[in-house]
């Protein structure tokens, strides 16, 4: 018997949410001026593959201008609401489909662990 996935509960009002890095997360800036974050990777099966597999012990997740853009944005002061506000103004050209973009990044975001709310 398989298990499905329970859906995700969002608040109430998903634009008034307001998200803040995770503590502990390292980062920094690419000499391409990208954030880059580096995600250690801990536990059992990781050390395994580590070992084994020659796995490295930090991952370095590179991130594109607009999650790059975001990710500056994220200081757990700022609503959803006024990310995509400055996202829209930082990127005129992709205004229509910012929503969509910043809202799938914050979940993937969140469901890796790299933020909070």
């Amino acid at each position: 018997m398989s298990r499905k996935a329970s859906p995700r509960k969002l608040p109430a009002n998903y634009m008034d949410v307001v998200y803040r890095r995770a503590e502990g997360l390292a980062f920094h800036d690419n000499d391409k001026g990208l954030t880059v974050l580096d995600v250690e990777n801990t536990g059992f099966y990781n050390r395994i593959a580590q070992r084994f597999f020659h796995r490295p012990r930090v991952s370095h997740i590179a991130l594109d201008k607009y999650g790059t853009a975001l990710w500056r944005l994220l200081d757990g002061e700022r609503s959803v609401f006024c990310l995509v506000q400055e996202m829209k103004a930082a990127f005129p050209d992709e205004e229509d489909r910012m929503l969509d973009r910043c809202v799938q990044f914050l979940h993937t975001l969140e469901v890796n662990r790299f933020i909070r709310h």
